[in-house]
């Protein structure tokens, strides 16, 4: 791939090894993982459909929700039928614009996916706040349009990260140890310094998931605070258990998603199959739990 300027000793491709000391259960691994990732797009995709059949549910929450499962879909995708080809076919080879490419889509999607998570608290936000207003404050419209935001955010801080890497010379080993292209695993592959990439690459998570939080915690300070002065016990109840599902999501998302990315940084004291094994259960794990969560307290606060 010309256009990402390696220097000319390069081979056009990574090797990404899957998980190293397990070639042999690779077989057996892909059961459990491709069970995951089917399960978890049948899953979505029947909210996707229910959704947009039913024109009772063309509301702000459950574009929010929709939003956040192509989110779910898009992450998994980047990176699980690549493991899988490498688990199944042990076709571990990946060309330098694919593997550049499914970085910025794994990241780029990652952070669309929290920004989606703040949209979320905002809406709930104003549901309880000011319920007689929120059709017009937070129309479908408005949903879209903070959407785009988050878009165009999560483009300009990622797109430095392949940028980046193309500016690095690399040496004749160009073997991942792992089932995906990680921002930090390709980086560690360049002779030349990569303090930049390092710290890039700690900066936009503490910087994306330490300015998401606080906001998402505002936002939840601020329904607590209302939710407290409700005097009607059952909508109360009900406000409650609405923020309690999102708050859980949240949980969801942010933990797995910190630990993955300072094991990326930090992954001397790990065993390699198990740092691994949890960074690939962290992208399947979250499309099963967080939609169809949020789909049933949904449901149940209509």
């Amino acid at each position: 791939m010309a256009a990402f300027n390696f220097t000319p000793s390069d081979p056009s491709t990574f090797i990404l090894m899957g998980i190293p000391g397990l070639e042999t259960a690779h077989v057996l691994i892909s059961i459990p993982f491709s069970m995951f990732y089917i399960i978890g797009l049948l899953g979505n995709f029947m909210i996707l459909f229910v959704v947009a059949k039913e024109q009772t549910l063309h509301k702000p929450m459950y574009l929010l929700l929709c939003m956040l499962v192509l989110t779910d879909i898009g992450t998994s995708t980047s990176i699980m039928p690549k493991a899988l080809f490498i688990f199944l076919f042990n076709l571990k080879n990946i060309i330098v614009g694919g593997c550049l490419t499914q970085m910025f889509f794994l990241h780029g999607v990652s952070i669309l996916h929290s920004s989606i998570l703040i949209t979320m608290a905002f809406d709930r936000y104003v549901a309880i706040y000011n319920p007689l207003r929120y059709t017009t404050i937070l129309t479908n419209m408005q949903i879209a349009k903070l959407g785009l935001v988050g878009l165009i955010r999560d483009v300009l801080l990622i797109l430095p990260m392949p940028l980046l890497l193309t500016k690095l010379p690399f040496c004749a080993k160009h073997i991942i140890s792992h089932t995906y292209c990680e921002h930090i695993d390709v980086a560690k592959m360049s002779c030349g310094n990569i303090t930049v990439n390092r710290m890039y690459g700690l900066v936009l998570a503490f910087v994306v998931i330490g300015l998401d939080l606080r906001l998402i915690a505002l936002s939840y300070g601020l329904i607590i605070r209302v939710v407290l002065r409700i005097l009607s016990k059952e909508t109360h109840q009900k406000a409650l258990n609405t923020c309690t599902a999102h708050i859980c999501v949240m949980m969801m998302s942010y933990t797995p998603g910190l630990f993955s990315t300072l094991s990326h940084q930090f992954s001397q004291g790990i065993s390699p199959h198990v740092h691994i094994i949890l960074s690939n259960l962290y992208f399947l794990t979250p499309p099963h739990a967080s939609p169809n969560h949020l789909w049933g307290q949904n449901q149940r606060a209509l």
